[in-house]
């Protein structure tokens, strides 16, 4: 099949390119001309593990292709991918301008079409309020000037949720617990086949491992991406308020966590106790939970709660790190090194980073900031500007350091040089947001070692 995804971003990037590499020919717009040159480099503008692999090989094959050509990228496509970015305000409202603009470009192409051509499938692939699918229909439809039953012949609209984890994103588009696909109520009352039969031949060489195609109205395949990500938000909440009681109480939230998801109808997914969610996803659709809640009259009252836990972990978080420099005239003139920039390991994205909320907050103390990442180094230098310095190696971030904060459980983080490292801080001192080290180990050591939900360990 001829695809076209709109947009090579995060998703319309990794859709676009395991899809090719299932034999469709892919060709992915955008609007950035220093982005598709570089693409056509075949250099990759995020990091993604297996991603600049795939790509070169498809590119190779003559089956990706890269354009800023809207006509070129339409005109014979046989369905058209909307993944353009859906941006939200601290309120969780979210700008829609991108996919709307996106729906008027595919109405002026639609309108180019060969006469006795297969209706295009246009896909609203980015995260979008729910009812936003059927708007953009509307918003084409108005720009044909076309009643519905007249346009079905010229294109079906549906949606189709991305559920990708940045870090293991190919593994999981290519390997997906499911599939879920939002498409037309027709005019029989039933689900429109055509819609239906196309997300069945694209996705079918990705399910063959059993999983499941979930095909349902627009509406529920809109509500089951908030839906999915809100309760995953849910459960990092959750956790991190139980090690909020463990540490009132005196009890080890490790061994709590242990004996709670022993119980098969609670797993361990999701379950670790730590700084809080961040990243692009999280943080967006919860707050648009709560929008949309507030927008229908129905308060999303759990919702509100699971936001303001999140907020709320990193600011006790740092008031340890106030706390255990109280005593010697505070933050000010102290160095704090930082390990892990990135709001989770395997990716260089840093939207609602732990790290960036503890750094501001240090400097803004008067607090001198050092800080290292392995992939994300060149965006956190640039989001952070003056108030912290990036250095390209983790024994650097931590010379002269009075304390070392652990923000990323990236993997060389687990098992450092203990010797190497003491001799570098000045103060023997670590904040452990991700519990990568044991206390016992800590206390052997000689640190001073504040953990998330477990005792605090003295320095010898």
């Amino acid at each position: 099949m001829r695809l076209t995804m709109v947009g090579t971003g995060y998703v319309g990037l990794v859709t676009g390119v395991c899809l090719a590499n299932t034999g469709n020919t892919v060709t992915c717009l955008d609007v950035d001309p220093s982005k598709i040159e570089k693409l056509k480099k075949n250099i990759c503008p995020i990091y993604e593990p297996g991603l600049t692999e795939l790509m070169v090989h498809n590119a190779q094959a003559g089956r990706l292709l890269y354009t800023l050509d809207k006509t070129a990228a339409y005109r014979d496509a046989d369905s058209i991918f909307i993944c353009v970015g859906t941006p939200s305000d601290e309120r969780g409202h979210t700008d829609l301008s991108y996919v709307l603009g996106a729906a008027d470009d595919i109405a002026d192409a639609l309108k180019q079409r060969k006469a006795g051509s297969k209706p295009c499938v246009v896909v609203v692939k980015s995260t979008v309020p729910v009812g936003t699918t059927l708007e953009v229909q509307k918003r084409i439809l108005s720009k044909l000037g076309m009643p519905p039953e007249a346009a079905r012949a010229l294109f079906r609209i549906a949606d189709n949720p991305e559920f990708l984890k940045e870090g293991d994103a190919v593994n999981d588009f290519n390997k997906p617990d499911r599939v879920v696909c939002g498409v037309e109520i027709g005019p029989d009352g039933k689900l429109d086949e055509f819609s239906s039969q196309f997300f069945r031949d694209v996705y079918d060489p990705f399910v063959r491992n059993g999983h499941p195609i979930y095909i349902m109205d627009i509406l529920s395949s809109e509500m089951v991406k908030y839906a999915s990500n809100n309760f995953l938000a849910t459960k990092i909440s959750f956790i991190n308020e139980m090690a909020n009681l463990c540490e009132a109480y005196g009890a080890d939230i490790a061994k709590v966590r242990e004996g709670m998801c022993a119980d098969k109808r609670i797993g361990n997914q999701f379950l670790y106790p730590g700084l809080g969610y961040g990243g692009s996803c999280f943080p967006k659709d919860t707050l648009a939970c709560i929008m949309m809640g507030d927008k229908a009259g129905m308060e999303a009252t759990l919702s509100k709660a699971v936001h303001h836990v999140n907020a709320r972990q990193r600011e006790r978080f740092f008031d340890k790190i106030q706390g255990h420099f109280k005593g010697s005239g505070g933050l000010a003139g102290k160095t704090l090194a930082f390990w892990g920039l990135s709001f989770k390991p395997r990716t260089d994205d840093i939207r609602e980073a732990p790290a960036l909320t503890l750094i501001r907050k240090s400097v803004g103390f008067g607090a001198t900031a050092k800080g290292f990442d392995p992939v994300a180094a060149e965006n956190a230098a640039k989001e952070l500007g003056p108030a912290a310095k990036v250095v390209p190696d983790m024994y650097e971030a931590a010379t002269g350091a009075d304390a070392l904060v652990v923000c990323t459980d990236w993997d060389e983080f687990k098992s450092p040089d203990w010797e190497r490292l003491a001799s570098v801080m000045k103060g023997k001192v670590i904040f452990d947001g991700r519990n990568l080290y044991r206390p016992q180990q800590m206390r052997d050591l000689g640190f001073a070692y504040y953990s998330v939900g477990r005792a605090p360990v003295k320095a010898r």
